[in-house]
């Protein structure tokens, strides 16, 4: 019998999801929710001709997302989660996650099996929820990893936590890509905190300052297609006033995997990246939250069989944070523009709300 056979096999019946925050109890079972709501105002670029633009411009409310969160114990070392997620891209509510966990030795060594996020960048592995901007993964940098539905993969891993160092490996099928063949999707990431540690496999983009970080990661994954590497980088630091500055970087490399499309449409051989992302929360209170000022500038280029396309985006956010993940609000604007000019140019001003319980 094949690995990936194995894989879906051990796979197949087992679930259950959640993510770390607020939750409503019952007996041995955990349940919450969350969604993200937004007002935008779009003007976009559309070639119309040889060298001929047209402008327009858009604006509408939405529906982000709209999640629920289930988690459980079978036993003191055997747990589930459960995760669905509506997203106004397809009106669609589907599994996102749905895995049995195993736990050793206090935490420090785990098996997963299932559908959840595979081992791959930071900005993946705290998703849309736990990040410190709102406009995610518009970049062409965060998260080009090939996914079955929203990141995540199905499969089985291995993950451990050795104090400041996190390790975790594992196979994955994904539909499109090893789906009805013998090869399967390798993924692995190490991670090194030289500060304050991250307990868990799931992360932040920020901690609001309850923790003072220094943490570096590298990814890799590999499959019959080809290979993909990402390196993140976070800085958080509480500073003497009780402000707290956040940095946060990413270089990407999706070299016949993965990576992202782009406005002509057509394949790329590979794309390569970066990001970096500031931010500051005032220390002082304004009304029951503390505002948060946030810049971002990432750069991609794609590799087009001979020709390069470039992509800028710019991102500034006014965030307002009522209780942290639980309850945001975030003025924001984010620019991206092609070189050479291809459409696509877009400029969106929005509000954006978060709630989770």
């Amino acid at each position: 019998m094949s690995l990936k056979s194995h894989i879906i096999k051990t796979a197949a019946g087992l679930g259950l999801a959640a993510l770390p925050f607020a939750q409503a109890s019952a007996g041995d079972v955990t349940v919450g929710g969350g969604m993200r709501t937004s007002f935008s105002a779009m003007n976009f670029d559309t070639v119309v001709g040889e060298d001929e633009v047209e402008s327009d411009s858009t604006s509408d409310f939405a529906l982000n997302s709209a999640r629920l969160y289930i988690s459980g114990k079978a036993t003191d070392n055997i747990g589930f989660m459960f995760n669905t997620e509506y997203n106004s891209d397809d009106e669609e509510i589907r599994v996102i996650d749905a895995a049995a966990q195993f736990s050793f030795s206090g935490g420090t060594h785990n098996i997963w099996v299932g559908r959840f996020l595979p081992p791959s960048d930071r900005a993946n592995l705290y998703g849309p929820y736990y990040a410190s901007n709102w406009a995610v993964y518009q970049d062409g940098v965060q998260d080009g990893y090939p996914f079955e539905t929203e990141g995540r993969d199905d499969g089985v891993m291995y993950w451990g936590q050795y104090d400041r160092v996190k390790f975790s490996i594992g196979a994955f099928d994904v539909t499109g890509l090893t789906t009805g063949d013998s090869d399967v999707l390798l993924a692995s990431r190490v991670q090194v905190d030289f500060w304050d540690k991250e307990d868990g496999y799931y992360l932040n983009g920020t901690y609001y300052g309850e923790k003072d970080l220094l943490a570096f990661g590298l990814a890799a994954q590999t499959a019959d297609a080809g290979e993909a590497y990402t390196f993140d980088f976070l800085l958080e630091k509480k500073l003497g006033n009780s402000g707290v500055i956040t940095v946060e970087s990413e270089y990407s490399l999706y070299d016949g995997l993965g990576g992202y499309g782009t406005p002509v449409g057509g394949g790329y051989e590979k794309s390569d990246g970066f990001y970096v992302l500031g931010a500051y929360l005032f220390a002082g209170e304004a009304g029951p939250g503390k505002l948060q000022l946030l810049a971002k500038y990432g750069q991609a280029t794609y590799d087009f069989f001979g020709a390069d396309l470039d992509q800028d985006t710019l991102e500034f956010d006014v965030n307002y944070l009522i209780k942290t993940f639980n309850a945001r609000i975030s003025l924001y604007y984010l620019d991206k523009s092609f070189d050479p000019e291809v459409g696509g140019d877009t400029s969106t001003i929005g509000l954006g709300l978060q709630i989770q319980m």
